[in-house]
């Protein structure tokens, strides 16, 4: 098998990878700030962050991963405000949507979901180590911040010039521009708001709450130890986010924070980040209306390298839909065959190899993807030879589900709706008795009606078989 390889933010470079310990990658992955549902922009890195765990596990290594819930931060406190809730009771159901938005689109779920108000007393564990070191301070606002002169490697990772920052300036609010690279907050002072809405604790510089950067610090050493094997999260947490998490917790250590830097590109829409406050947001839930599927969103995603930006249009997602649309119609057809052949066991020695080498090579998916439709398209001419091996059909069975393992691109032809279930067969029934009849006007109305709920269906020598495609 190649050697793994990833880009590391840290050294601008790809580099082998291995696990610390041979055996288990310890992985950390930024996840939601939920005060609003993930939008597509943030699916876009969450789903590269699934492409990591699954070929880290490709190669047989066990992943411990974190994926953090921001439950405490500005833009909480202020939606909760807003609302007249608690912070608790404003962002429980948008973990629960977070969580369902994961399962729809497949995205294994990491071994560990912290919140950071589960993890208020290491937080302060921490800023207490860092005043001990001598690079925290109480300031007038009753504040702590985080000193940036006394960290002499503070840029490292975003390649920033420290002689630009102003010393002793300080920026207190969670989500600061980048040209505002100053002293930053660990623990905040309490504000009326704070306490209103059950933000603030207690303290021994009195009562506050913690700074978002110094949350996953906190939570990351808490649960997978002082230096991580990778820490992974959007191009756009590198600053201040990441700087700041690696300021505070190398100088609270003295070690290093993360081995691996790994960073997933933008979503674009018309050329533009998806943010919420641009207002060209599209979520997981406005895909289920649309009728798009896990494995067309996937498809889309990955057809593009995760270092590169992705732009969402409609053209591309109908081109993924049509893409696993065949990728389903291949994998059914491949349960279906009983033998293979020469020729299609050499397809499956050819998929393995190829796209193996290309995940191995810094997630390379669109080369994989492309590997997998060459795949599609010589075992379709194999089949439609003669076969009579088994065991090239095993080859080929097994080198699909091993690449389809880390893309998971084929789209789920089973529905959990009974009674859609029965509609449909109710409609094929009544079809075969129109045609029966030679009432073709009527069976086409049945089909035009069963295509209009997304559903196909292909009359075959052993009945009609149907399949949910939107």
């Amino acid at each position: 098998m190649p050697e793994f390889r990833l880009y590391n933010s840290l050294t601008r470079s790809i580099e082998p990878f291995a696990p610390a310990d041979g055996a288990t990658v310890r992985l950390y992955t930024c996840g939601p700030t939920v005060y609003n549902p993930a939008h597509l922009g943030n699916f876009r890195t969450f789903l590269f962050e699934d492409l990591l765990r699954r070929g880290l596990r490709m190669r047989g290594w066990a992943v411990e991963q974190v994926m953090n819930l921001t439950d405490v931060d500005d833009k909480i406190i202020k939606r909760a405000t807003e609302r007249g809730v608690s912070i608790t009771e404003l962002t429980n159901p948008v973990v629960e949507t977070f969580h369902a938005d994961c399962e729809f689109l497949r995205i294994q779920r990491a071994e560990h979901y912290p919140r950071a108000t589960a993890y208020i007393n290491e937080m302060i564990d921490l800023v207490k180590r860092l005043e001990s070191n001598g690079v925290a301070y109480k300031a007038d606002d009753e504040s702590v911040y985080f000193a940036i002169s006394k960290f002499p490697e503070y840029g490292r990772l975003s390649r920033l010039d420290t002689r630009e920052i102003r010393s002793g300036a300080r920026v207190s609010q969670d989500d600061y521009a980048k040209e505002n690279a100053q002293d930053f907050a660990l623990w905040k002072a309490a504000k009326p708001e704070d306490e209103a809405c059950g933000a603030a604790w207690d303290s021994p510089w009195g009562r506050g709450r913690p700074g978002w950067h110094l949350e996953c610090s906190a939570m990351a050493m808490t649960i997978l130890g002082e230096t991580l094997d990778i820490h992974a999260g959007g191009v756009d947490l590198m600053f201040p986010h990441h700087e700041d998490e690696i300021a505070q917790s190398e100088a609270a250590t003295g070690k290093p924070f993360a081995r691996f830097w790994c960073h997933g590109e933008f979503l674009l829409t018309d050329g533009a980040k998806m943010a919420k406050r641009v207002g060209n947001v599209s979520t997981v839930a406005d895909l289920r209306e649309q009728g798009v599927s896990a494995a067309a969103l996937r498809h889309f995603v990955f057809s593009t390298h995760y270092r590169k930006q992705l732009n969402l249009s409609g053209e591309a997602l109908e081109a993924s839909i049509e893409a696993v649309r065949r990728v389903g119609d291949f994998s059914d057809r491949l349960a279906r065959e009983r033998a293979g052949n020469a020729a299609l066991a050499e397809a499956a020695d050819t998929l393995l190899i190829e796209a193996t080498a290309a995940l191995s090579d810094d997630l390379n998916a669109p080369r994989a993807i492309g590997a997998l439709f060459e795949f599609v398209h010589a075992s379709n001419r194999a089949f439609d030879e003669t076969g009579s091996d088994p065991s090239a059909l095993a080859r080929a069975r097994d080198a699909f589900r091993q690449i389809n393992a880390v893309l998971d691109i084929v789209p789920d032809r089973g529905t959990d709706d009974a009674e859609l279930a029965g509609w449909v067969e109710s409609q094929i029934a009544a079809r075969s008795t129109a045609r029966a009849n030679r009432d073709f006007v009527q069976a086409d109305e049945v089909r035009k009606a069963l295509e209009e709920k997304g559903i196909a269906i292909e009359d075959t020598p052993d009945g009609t078989r149907w399949k949910k495609i939107r």
